[in-house]
């Protein structure tokens, strides 16, 4: 402890009951904003437009102290929206609080300007919170490109939430869109139900000059694949004048497309639910005064300005009867001088005695570039950053050389059949490709991990289906050959009474 003193504060956290505020003994994260002004990014990216920042090596000073993985693990900040969709009955109420996690899952984003480090090949990451009822494990599963794949589970085995990212990163001139390709999965087990969807983009603006700032956009869906319920979701890019700067807006919709509930808000601080009829009369008349205010100013026609917009009103107009389905919880007071990071983010490189001895090397947390960085050990940071990365290289090398690839623990064939059984509820189809690909082919089902879950009635119904399709194709093939012998006979017959 050379440069830095121990520092203790509090950690306010909301859950599903209220807030809960612990002590945490952290190491005060040194903040290099001042440092990064001394650095040209451009001098680095001008070569790049257009290009997949991915293979491209950055200067350790434009990182944050934390591993994509770890930055994954943001997702679960707002966990009490699972366990309250977990206990609620109504599954329209249910695919709110999904929706409002999807929202939350992007909030902590917001100002997190610097750039996490690039996990390396077999990087792991664990988390255990009781607090907050989850229990979490990532791994990067691929370097090029970068996949990074994410298990987590309910403390009372109330839901189980996965997926996988691969973040495309481009640069654009001014800046740099991350497209995060892969889809996300929540399981309620309680319910047997299984949501799905995908991220937002993220755009990073002001890279060479300016102050930087964070936009998402895009239409993030959300399918309930038992009930056939879904959530389309627009993430609001900012526009001319900044109006719809931070914006979300969606609707519930069942299986014929009847607007159920209307979901509102901003990612940055709240999301609201609202009868779509409310909904829709309050936005037909807000489109009105916003015809109004755009004929009595006159709007210069000049070069399009990167510049962060100023919104009409930083807060949500709250439409009446509206539900109010998740607010951000306030930032430290010093979150400004740590990276703005969040009270969750903060503590996410935490690591005890006790808890060294039990976590695998391979864990994130003991990554010597990330901890000289927290530490404020810049110049060490960027030499372990380039030794590790050099490391790294020099491995790929050797196996390109002995012709060997890269395997994960679990197999292909496992991985498929994870998708089959985990990512939806089986139909029909899905119980046929099943039997034909891993039971017949594989001898048996129980020696796959995925079918040991299954439960009686499941697992036997695989067998049921396997028997129903063998009896169903020796039907077809003897159809097929009757009409064949059928055929031949015919075509002999009418031969012989040509001949005649």
């Amino acid at each position: 402890m050379t440069k830095l003193q121990e520092s203790r504060f509090k950690v306010v956290l909301a859950d599903a009951i209220g807030l809960v505020a612990f002590n945490v003994n952290k190491w005060s994260l040194f903040y290099s904003e001042v440092l990064r002004n001394d650095f040209s990014i451009w001098s680095i990216l001008r070569k790049c437009i257009g290009m997949e920042l991915s293979k491209i090596t950055m200067p350790v000073i434009f990182n944050e102290p934390l591993s994509f993985l770890q930055r994954l693990t943001d997702y679960m900040e707002h966990t009490y929206l699972i366990h309250k969709a977990s206990s609620l009955a109504d599954p329209v109420e249910r695919m709110q609080c999904v929706a409002a996690f999807a929202v939350s899952a992007v909030a902590s984003q917001w100002e997190r300007t610097g750039k996490p480090f690039n996990p390396l090949l077999g990087e792991t990451y664990e988390l255990v919170r009781d607090d907050l009822g989850f229990r979490l494990i990532s791994e990067q599963v691929s370097h090029h490109p970068p996949i990074s794949a994410f298990h987590a589970e309910g403390l009372n085995n109330d839901f189980i939430f996965h997926g996988s990212i691969y973040p495309k990163l481009k640069f654009w001139g001014k800046s740099v869109e991350a497209e995060p390709k892969g889809t996300i999965t929540l399981e309620l087990l309680e319910h047997n139900e299984a949501y799905t969807w995908t991220n937002p983009t993220c755009c990073v603006h002001n890279i060479i000059v300016g102050k930087l700032w964070i936009e998402q956009y895009g239409n993030v869906e959300i399918t309930n694949h038992k009930t056939g319920d879904k959530c389309v979701l627009n993430f609001k890019p900012c526009g001319l004048f900044g109006k719809e700067l931070h914006k979300v807006e969606g609707y519930i919709q069942d299986k014929s497309k009847k607007k159920l509930r209307a979901l509102y808000g901003k990612w940055t601080e709240c999301s609201y639910s609202v009868d779509p009829a409310t909904f829709d009369a309050y936005k037909k008349n807000d489109k009105k005064n916003t015809e109004e205010k755009k004929n009595s100013k006159q709007v210069s026609a000049s070069e399009e300005s990167d510049e962060m917009p100023m919104p009409d009103s930083e807060s949500v107009f709250v439409i009446p009867r509206s539900v109010l389905l998740w607010r951000i919880a306030p930032r430290p007071p010093n979150s400004a001088q740590m990276y703005n990071f969040t009270s969750f983010a903060m503590v996410l490189n935490e690591v005890d005695k006790e808890m060294e001895s039990v976590i695998p090397k391979t864990d994130c947390k003991l990554r010597p570039d990330i901890r000289a960085m927290e530490n404020g050990e810049i110049d060490q940071a960027s030499e372990e950053k380039k030794r590790l990365e050099e490391k790294q290289r020099a491995a790929r090398k050797n196996r390109s050389k002995s012709e060997e690839d890269w395997k994960t623990r679990y197999t292909e064939n496992v991985m498929r059949l994870s998708t089959i059984l985990r990512d939806q509820p089986m139909k029909l189809l899905d119980r046929a490709v099943f039997w034909i690909e891993f039971v017949m082919c594989h001898k048996g089902a129980k020696h796959l991990w995925p079918a040991d879950y299954l439960n009686c009635f499941q697992y036997h119904s695989l067998d049921m289906t396997g028997f129903l399709l063998a009896c169903m194709t020796t039907v077809i093939f003897l159809l097929i050959k009757g009409c064949l012998l059928c055929y031949q006979k015919f075509v002999k017959t009418g031969k012989k009474k040509k001949r005649k």
